[in-house]
């Protein structure tokens, strides 16, 4: 089955047009900061490009030197349009974005789908552009992957470690967690918040992360755990909020980007 996305929401978040899609994917990548380490997954923000891409590309420069060993990526989001319980994997075998078509990788998510906390629901992935502008900056960078796309809804971040681990693979995979963080407070409270957000994740301390500091905390608490379990060290590349990039100050969305290696 061809999963194609609704262009309205496309062109929320990315421009639709291929050709200024790859310029503004490449404007990003080329003003962010040299990579330090090798990661084994990042974390970035899902916003409109305008607001959080240069913030995403800080990380997603740390992928570059690699691109040639990554086969495969493992990319977990938030639901933000469908309620449900556990993990939701597709039933589409493609992806489809301005720039072409990703493959789902079905047969490592036969490896998941057995466990009670994952389900199959192409609706929750629909319109779900928590993973929808991931996928440019992947599909640039990388030259041939297999995906497997994972829309987290309610699920215990133990949950969500166990699929992490089931799919971890060896340096082949590359493991992505989308979220952003405060959402809507002025711009010295967010920093304040986001601040205590960073800390929290480069401590790997899951627990200190509340419902209202990352919507794609159940994610990213996930893979926290995960690296507790297997001692990765996380390391904050990029802090900013709307009010640094493209919008006012009164209310604002906060934006990381973090490797784990």
């Amino acid at each position: 089955m061809h999963h194609t996305r609704s262009p309205a929401v496309a062109g929320m978040f990315y421009p639709s047009d291929a050709t200024v899609l790859k310029h503004d994917i490449h404007n990003y990548l080329n003003q962010a900061i040299q990579p330090k380490v090798t990661p084994k997954a990042i974390v970035v923000p899902h916003a409109g490009y305008i607001y959080s891409g240069p913030v995403a590309a800080s990380a997603y420069s740390h992928i570059i030197p690699i691109k040639h060993k990554i086969k495969r990526v493992v990319l977990l989001g938030p639901s933000h349009r469908v309620a449900f319980r556990g993990l939701a994997v597709p039933e589409s075998d493609t992806f489809n974005t301005p720039l072409g078509d990703i493959a789902i990788d079905q047969t490592l998510i036969q490896k998941i789908v057995d466990l009670p906390q994952v389900i199959t629901s192409d609706q929750a992935h629909q319109d779900e552009h928590s993973l929808e502008v991931q996928l440019p900056f992947l599909q640039e960078i990388l030259d041939d992957f297999t995906l497997i796309p994972l829309v987290v809804g309610d699920a215990e971040r133990e949950e969500v470690a166990e699929v992490i681990n089931a799919l971890w693979g060896d340096e082949s995979t590359l493991i992505v967690i989308s979220t952003d963080l405060s959402h809507y407070h002025d711009y010295h409270e967010a920093k304040q918040m986001d601040r205590a957000t960073s800390d929290a994740i480069e401590n790997l301390k899951p627990d200190l992360i509340g419902y209202e500091d990352a919507c794609g905390r159940n994610g990213l608490k996930g893979m926290m755990t995960v690296a507790q379990q297997k001692h990765l060290t996380a390391e904050i590349i990029d802090l900013r909020n709307s009010g640094d990039t493209a919008g006012s100050k009164d209310r604002v969305v906060g934006y990381g980007a973090y490797v784990f290696h």
